[in-house]
């Protein structure tokens, strides 16, 4: 198989599961218990959580607090600034933001708070003077992606953030794209909170990540004892280590391999539209991160693509976000960005740090044969 959808979740490293072994066979107990087989376990905690902040800079490992993943990390942080400021009833995000902001903020409004969908232009990226423009005394709070999901285009965070200190309004940031592939280094930044998945950096489903910066006005939206009280329910003590093994292997990764993973999507996109007719790349030549790309090919179906590639060669990546599989109306992102989907189909092809040079070369020969010499099967 050669596995081409990284962004929608990612192999776990053998390290990863090495580690994860022992809190699943031997020291399996709740580490909220009296006795010591279970309240041991409160050390692999504090090394996790030691590993977490230190891949995103974080100046308190007791600024991480465990979540069950990026979706809970984003909802906690939004629901959490709403119940610390009642009286303000208003957010910003944009447009393209993954699905488990965007849903969120739909409900919201149904609740009665107004939200504001920043735009974006033709590459992808939101106008600071329109994130300015927004900001009004009842807002309670930011959320910006870090980088985009579907496309990998990476927003100007650091001024994002400076932004919102200087209006006074505290920022999230969903990084579970970014953490990993770009370094962050949020004891450098006004950064109030930000979301980490951990199955998108080689680490375990069902576990992530919130940072909170020490100071910030928050209160959770969970009644509980656990995570100091910011998070409700029993640990995942071993998808919390394989979280920790995850962050520590991916900040090493940042120092030797993601420039190597950059080199083969470039070559990847390169390849690809000197062979296909028409194909183009959504977000090029903006900032994006390394390992994501999403070629926009005319007269094809992007769906009967991605079954044919997996079918008849074992080849698996997407049409956009796997939260968002199924859905007919299409990619908000690209549409957010003026691509018109209704005359290209997207394939988002996003590499991992086990990507191999023959796998990029293979797919390089697969794709544009596919589209050029069965072009009635996909189209």
């Amino acid at each position: 198989m050669i596995y081409l959808d990284n962004n929608a979740t990612t192999q776990p490293l053998p390290e990863v599961i090495q580690a994860m072994l022992p809190y699943l066979t031997e020291r399996w107990g709740n580490p909220s218990s009296l006795y010591p087989f279970g309240n041991t376990l409160g050390q692999a905690l504090d090394k996790s959580r030691e590993q977490a902040a230190a891949l995103i800079g974080a100046n308190r490992p007791s600024e991480v607090t465990f979540t069950g993943g990026g979706t809970e990390s984003n909802h906690m942080a939004i629901r959490g600034i709403l119940r610390a400021y009642p009286q303000k009833r208003h957010l910003i995000t944009s447009a393209v933001e993954h699905s488990s902001i965007i849903n969120l903020c739909k409900q919201l409004e149904g609740d009665g708070i107004a939200v504001t969908y920043l735009p974006v232009d033709t590459h992808g990226q939101i106008e600071l003077k329109d994130l300015e423009a927004a900001i009004r005394p009842d807002t309670a709070l930011v959320s910006l992606m870090w980088a985009n999901n579907e496309t990998g285009i990476i927003f100007p965070i650091d001024k994002i953030a400076k932004c919102c200190e200087a209006k006074g309004v505290p920022f999230h940031t969903d990084a579970v794209q970014a953490v990993g592939k770009l370094p962050l280094d949020v004891s450098k930044l006004p950064i109030n909170l930000l979301s980490i998945a951990a199955h998108k950096i080689h680490g375990p489903k069902g576990v992530g990540a919130l940072y909170i910066r020490r100071g910030t006005k928050w209160l959770s939206p969970m009644t509980g004892t656990q995570e100091h009280g910011r998070r409700a329910g029993t640990e995942n003590v071993a998808g919390i280590v394989g979280l920790g093994v995850a962050t520590q292997l991916a900040g090493e990764y940042l120092k030797t391999g993601v420039t190597h993973t950059a080199t083969l999507r470039d070559r990847l996109e390169q390849t690809l539209c000197q062979t296909i007719p028409g194909a183009r790349i959504a977000g090029k030549p903006g900032p994006r991160v390394a390992n994501t790309c999403n070629i926009l090919i005319p007269q094809i179906n992007g769906e009967a693509c991605i079954t044919a590639l997996a079918q008849d060669y074992n080849v698996c990546i997407s049409t956009g976000s796997a939260c968002s599989a199924g859905n007919i109306a299409g990619s908000h992102v690209l549409t957010a960005m003026g691509v018109d989907v209704k005359t290209v189909s997207p394939l988002r092809i996003s590499l991992s740090r086990t990507t191999t040079e023959a796998e990029i070369a293979t797919f390089c020969d697969i794709l544009p044969r596919l589209v050029l010499t069965d072009s009635a099967r996909i189209s």
